[in-house]
């Protein structure tokens, strides 16, 4: 069997979908069980009027866990590629201005959340993997087919190489 685009590309888009669900998955969930550090997590910013803080904070594990259901069952792939590449712009945009601010606060990304000590701090590490996201996201977007997929753009075999040829 050749190793190509027609061949890789539907695996790599599998990939993709597992790795940005996946952490879409996970980050919502840890959020769940404590809505309590969700609020902080998000007041810590100091980007949204308070009236704002709590339904953000209840609200966006809701979204993420959404999203990355749909890119882990291969359902409107590119949909969930689009609001996940949103979703990071914006997380890329809170964790910038609290940098660029000095504030000194966990993410929140993954839990918890809040504010911490000035060594706790991992803004390097968060934009950098927020933005390696943006990538994946935006490269799912525009070539959703995967398979693996329950979806419409799913591509089941090897021998549905022009499917994914068109869905490129």
């Amino acid at each position: 069997m050749r190793w190509n685009a027609a061949t890789a590309g539907p695996w790599l888009g599998t990939a993709a979908r597992l790795v940005l669900g996946g952490v879409f998955v996970v980050a919502g969930a840890l959020k769940v069980p404590d809505p309590g550090a969700a609020v902080r997590a998000v007041r810590a910013y100091r980007l949204l009027p308070e009236s704002l803080v709590a339904p953000v904070a209840f609200g966006l594990p809701v979204i993420e866990i959404a999203v990355g259901l749909a890119l882990l069952l291969g359902v409107f792939v590119r949909t969930a590629s689009i609001a996940a590449a949103v979703l990071l712009v914006v997380f890329l945009v809170g964790v910038g201005s609290a940098w660029a601010r000095g504030l000194r606060i966990d993410c929140g990304c993954f839990g918890n959340g809040g504010e911490v000590t000035a060594g706790e701090t991992a803004y390097p590490l968060e934009v950098l993997r927020d933005a390696a996201l943006v990538v994946v996201a935006l490269l799912l977007a525009r070539w959703p087919a995967s398979r693996l997929a329950l979806g419409g753009r799913s591509v089941a075999g090897t021998t549905d190489r022009k499917e994914y040829s068109r869905a490129r």
